[in-house]
């Protein structure tokens, strides 16, 4: 499967963005999906992860309550609502599809990237 995320740019803290993330190649509704970000000089962290088709998600504990995952299966694409941005949100967020049940919260557990979208959040 091939993923494309869009949807980054430069906000003020305290502002919204919405990442999107399309699929194309193989049946969407049959990967768990993942946010995940990486600044500069430290490790690909979880943001949110969304199972199959019940409406599973996990969040981690940096976003809760200021982010929500979701997807659309006749769409084939995920989205990151991000809202109430910090400074330290500031990174390269990338989406992932894996397969299995439930939802996955480690970046091993992905078979597919995207290319990453850049989100800047200005103090």
């Amino acid at each position: 499967v091939q993923l494309q995320a869009s949807g980054g740019g430069l906000v003020q803290a305290g502002g919204s963005l919405r990442l999107s993330c399309a699929a194309s190649g193989r049946t969407f509704s049959t990967y768990v999906m993942g946010w995940f970000r990486q600044s500069p000089g430290k490790a690909r962290e979880i943001v949110a992860a969304i199972s199959r088709s019940d409406g599973t998600t996990y969040s981690a504990d940096s976003v809760k309550g200021r982010f929500l995952i979701s997807r659309d299966n006749a769409k084939d694409t995920v989205y990151l609502q991000m809202n109430s941005l910090k400074p330290e949100d500031t990174a390269v967020y990338y989406c992932a599809a894996g397969a299995g049940v439930g939802v996955r919260d480690t970046a091993d557990a992905y078979d597919y990237w995207g290319q990453g979208t850049q989100v800047t959040v200005s103090s």
